[in-house]
C-alpha cells in the first residue's frame, strides 16, 4: 500500500473516533459498552433467547472475563439482572431491568432511528465497505504490532 494512501486512512480514523465522541453525553458512571450489551440482550431477546454472558462474548467477540465484569457492574446499577435458570442451577440468564429498558431506548432506539434517518447519502454498500476494511484493518494492526522503539 502507498503510504500517502495509508497515512489517509489513519486520518480517516481519527475522524472516526472524533465522531464516536459526538455520541450524546452518557449517564453518570454508565460506559459505551453498556448500550451495546443492552442491544445485543435486547436483540437476542427478539429472537427468543434467553441470553447468557457466553452470548454476550459470542455476539461482540470479546473475551469472558470481560463481560462478565461489565454485566456484575450493570447489575450492581440496576440494568440488568441475573436469574438462575430453572433446569440447571450452574446456567445464569441475563434480563434487562426497566432502569436498562430505558437505557437502551434513549440511546439504541430514539438517538440511532434519528441519525439514521440523516444517513441517506451513504449507501448501505459503502458501509459495509467501510466496516469491512476497518475489521480488516484492526486485525492488522492486533497481528502486527510495529514498535518504533527497538
Amino acid at each position: 500500500m502507498d503510504i500517502e494512501l495509508l497515512k489517509r486512512m489513519m486520518d480517516a480514523f481519527y475522524q472516526a473516533k472524533r465522531i464516536r465522541d459526538m455520541l450524546p453525553p452518557l449517564p453518570e458512571g454508565v460506559t459505551s459498552s453498556y448500550i451495546q450489551y443492552l442491544d445485543v440482550i435486547h436483540s437476542l431477546e427478539l429472537k427468543g433467547i434467553q441470553v447468557k454472558v457466553s452470548d454476550i462474548s459470542d455476539a461482540l467477540a470479546l473475551p469472558r472475563p470481560g463481560v462478565t465484569r461489565t454485566i456484575k457492574d450493570m447489575e450492581a446499577k440496576g440494568y440488568v439482572k441475573k436469574l438462575a435458570s430453572p433446569v440447571d442451577g450452574r446456567v445464569t440468564y441475563l434480563s434487562i431491568t426497566g432502569k436498562g429498558e430505558e437505557l437502551h431506548q434513549k440511546y439504541n432506539e430514539q438517538y440511532f432511528h434519528a441519525l439514521a434517518s440523516c444517513m441517506e447519502g451513504i449507501s448501505e454498500e459503502d458501509a459495509l465497505c467501510m466496516i469491512r476494511t476497518i475489521e480488516k484493518f484492526y486485525k492488522i494492526m492486533c497481528e502486527r504490532r510495529i514498535s518504533i522503539e527497538k
